[in-house]
């Protein structure tokens, strides 16, 4: 695909390398970069994941054939109905939100300038942030979720699934509300687990942590605001899928309680056995 004009609202980790890559692999002939700081759009410029930057919004993506907000997910509606006036009639919106169903409930019908949009989630990323730590290959071979409802236009769903295809991503389509379930297990509850661990260490232990406490915890390094956001945007999913983890751990305590070794060994068979399924299922679907 080739798109003369692509905008990117928030240009940090995942702004950044979805530039570096529209600009590697030439789908589009300029980015523009949209932030809240002048300093960060020019560390975006020097780096080359935008053409141009600026502080203004609709200044922006005033030429934007298609805008890609990766703000944070509480944020990303009301600043997509602010850009839409100002944006070419039928253009494009899409973004890279953790969360969907009311981020798409807001954003699908009523927008002005038969703007369309189409939600999206790259499952890629880190605990890091910034534009320093963008890369163009961040989006190889990993999967980006777009979603689909009765009223998502079929030519704006083209456009978005060649979008993250072009930059390297494999596309599923699911409903917002099935994306927001999966991604309450795969990704929100590991975020809360880590983050709860984290705060359990007692303080006299800080410097007797093993290599299994520093991978646990890895990702309860990102930031505060943005998955408080993301908490709060799928509180219900998140706290049906904190509900079956709880179930699971009061299984490990009341076998240790008892310390019934056969139903520990069951517990941790069932896992590695889980844990293998999935590497091995790693990286196999495709949306055609």
């Amino acid at each position: 695909m080739l798109i003369d004009t692509i905008a990117i609202v928030g240009v940090g980790l995942i702004g950044g390398s979805i530039g570096l890559a529209l600009k590697r692999r030439r789908v589009t002939r300029r980015v523009v970069g949209v932030g809240r700081r002048a300093a960060s759009l020019r560390a975006a410029r020097r780096l080359g994941a935008i053409d141009h930057g600026t502080l203004d919004l609709g200044r922006g993506v005033a030429d934007a054939e298609l805008t890609i907000f990766c703000t944070p997910v509480d944020l990303i509606a009301d600043q997509a109905r602010a850009a839409a006036a100002s944006c070419p009639s039928g253009a494009i919106f899409t973004d890279s939100g953790s969360t969907k169903a009311r981020i798409v409930a807001r954003l699908e019908t009523g927008l002005p300038n038969d703007v369309n949009f189409v939600g999206s989630h790259p499952l890629a990323g880190s605990e890091k942030r910034g534009v320093a730590e963008a890369r163009p290959d961040l989006f190889d071979g990993r999967v980006c979720v777009v979603t689909v409802t009765p009223q998502t236009p079929l030519q704006a769903l083209a456009v978005v699934k060649s979008l993250w295809r072009s930059i390297g991503a494999r596309v599923l389509t699911m409903s917002p509300e099935a994306h927001d379930a999966a991604l309450a297990f795969t990704s929100h509850l590991p975020h809360l687990a880590a983050a709860a661990l984290s705060i359990a260490l007692p303080e006299k232990y800080n410097e007797l942590i093993a290599t299994g406490f520093r991978d646990t915890t890895r990702i309860a390094a990102s930031d505060p605001d943005l998955w408080t956001a993301i908490f709060v945007e799928n509180a219900g999913p998140l706290l049906r899928s904190l509900t079956s983890f709880e179930q699971t751990l009061r299984e490990f305590r009341t076998a240790l309680k008892s310390r019934d070794t056969q139903r520990l060994r069951q517990l941790w068979k069932q896992s590695h056995a889980k844990r293998q399924e999935l590497a091995q299922r790693e990286g196999i679907h495709e949306d055609d």
